[in-house]
């Protein structure tokens, strides 16, 4: 019954996380992990793609509710993104995911570097690409992307905010409406193949969907009603946490056996 309040509570944080700025999945996956010891990682992943497609698809269908999306933009990268997610979901069961989970930490430092530097970033809404050059930058980014998201995931709405702004030209709160449509399309093609190979746990991932829709809805709202400097905040206290998470994890993981062998002597 613990586990089951902390995965609710989990998958609450990871939704409002999620709505505003993304990377919910860095608060989502460790603690299936760590409820989860010895399920396989891919059906944890799968797990937390269903309990996250939800709150994704609601924050989704609020800002574009009230906020204008670039669809001449958005389409082209989010129909991209899930025939990319769906392969690096492929890959996944497949082989490991280490070294992109050793990268991580390096990535996200470069964007927080970035986005600390650039004050003005993400503040005024000014798109920089029209025509075939959007729709080619928007298809890059949709096979980027989307493949990392079918592969590993946590921080993938984080990076298309990042994306958005800083080769789009959007503010935050435009970039991070593109950003929601682009994730469901990544969520739903990967939840085709974990659902497919047998990587689900359908009830435990319903279960923490109505948390995590809770969570999105009220992060929507705190976006909505404080605008792009509030998200732009929030980006970077997110990117941060998951700099020092992502790093931590690296170092166990490179260290680790080292440490244990180290320790039996």
């Amino acid at each position: 019954m613990i586990d089951v309040v902390l995965l609710g509570c989990a998958a609450f944080l990871a939704g409002l996380v999620d709505a505003v700025v993304g990377g919910g999945g860095l608060i989502q996956i460790p603690v299936l992990f760590s409820v989860f010891p010895n399920q396989v990682p891919a059906t944890l992943f799968g797990t937390s793609k269903l309990a996250g497609v939800f709150g994704t698809s609601a924050a989704a269908v609020n800002y574009a509710r009230r906020v204008r999306v670039a669809w001449s933009a958005t389409a082209p990268a989010a129909l991209t993104a899930f025939a990319f997610s769906f392969a690096g979901a492929y890959t996944v069961t497949r082989v490991p995911g280490d070294f992109v989970r050793g990268l991580l930490p390096f990535v996200l430092l470069a964007v927080a570097v970035y986005t600390f530097r650039k004050k003005d970033f993400g503040s005024i809404h000014m798109p920089v690409h029209t025509g075939m050059a959007e729709r080619l930058a928007a298809v890059g980014t949709g096979a980027v992307i989307g493949f990392y998201d079918g592969f590993f995931g946590p921080g993938t709405g984080s990076f298309l905010i990042f994306l958005f702004v800083r080769f789009f030209g959007f503010d935050f709160l435009s970039a991070s409406a593109a950003a929601k449509v682009v994730n469901v399309a990544c969520n739903v093609s990967a939840l085709l193949w974990f659902g497919y190979s047998g990587h689900l746990l359908w009830q435990l991932g319903l279960l923490m969907a109505v948390c995590g829709v809770s969570g999105s809805l009220v992060g929507t709202r705190l976006a909505m009603k404080h605008g792009s400097l509030f998200v732009r905040k929030l980006f970077l206290i997110v990117v941060c946490l998951l700099i020092v998470k992502t790093g931590y994890d690296a170092l166990v993981r490179w260290h680790g056996p080292l440490f244990h062998v180290e320790h039996m002597r």
